[in-house]
């Protein structure tokens, strides 16, 4: 292990322990989504507690980060190891639930179900949640504390983002050889000049985002009146 990965995984880890000691709790959960952006495709929401934490973990999770700072092999890589290792849930949050009501509130209430599974399965209340950004869970029972750019600071967390970016993007990837021509292999659902250009061309499927679209909609809407107008 180099001296900076070293370093940062025990940065990372340090954190987590200083969160614990400060608020007496015994455990530290963090939750991160991933899918807040995109035109299309579910949102994830992850949550992950290392209840046993030694060199040799620290080790095995030597590049542990953000998981927008890693390679898409490295995600890869330390998914497994990662879930071998920790307690965790990943839920997923449908369309339907972001356009009824609205994304923010679809990833938290994706947080609070996974981080209740979690402490479930911990078998212990005396659990601190770290919630990745500025916005706390909503309607949660149990002892919880926002974290700014939570996944380049807590090891929970940053296992948490891998776990709920990885899920994701697998799930674009399977769901992209239904729909070949959006790209969703590519650009994940997010509205790249691709995406959106094969939206204007083919139309929505039941998997993007009604709100989201609204404002490329319009246009549409707006060019084809616009056309129908000069031949009219």
């Amino acid at each position: 292990m180099t001296t900076k990965l070293k370093t940062k995984i025990h940065e990372l880890f340090e954190f987590d322990k200083s969160q614990m000691n400060s608020s007496g709790c015994d455990y530290i959960t963090g939750t991160d989504e991933a899918g807040r952006g995109p035109g299309a495709g579910p949102v994830f929401a992850a949550a992950v507690c290392f209840k046993h934490i030694d060199e040799k973990l620290q080790k095995k999770l030597s590049l542990l980060n953000d998981s927008k700072q890693l390679s898409e092999k490295h995600r890869e890589e330390l998914f497994d190891i990662i879930k071998d290792n920790c307690i965790y849930s990943i839920v997923q949050g449908s369309v339907e639930d972001i356009d009824k009501k609205n994304i923010l509130n679809t990833s938290l209430a994706c947080m609070n179900k996974s981080c209740c599974e979690v402490i479930k399965h911990i078998k212990s209340e005396d659990c601190l949640v770290l919630v990745d950004g500025n916005k706390l869970i909503k309607n949660f029972a149990h002892a919880q504390k926002t974290v700014i750019k939570g996944d380049s600071k807590s090891a929970a967390i940053a296992a948490a983002s891998i776990l709920a970016k990885v899920s994701r993007d697998r799930f674009m990837l399977e769901l992209s050889k239904k729909f070949p021509q959006y790209g969703w292999e590519h650009n994940k659902g997010y509205l790249t000049k691709e995406h959106v250009a094969a939206i204007k061309q083919y139309g929505t499927t039941k998997w993007h985002r009604a709100k989201f679209l609204r404002k490329i909609l319009a246009e549409e809407q707006q060019e084809k009146s616009s056309q129908l107008g000069l031949f009219s």
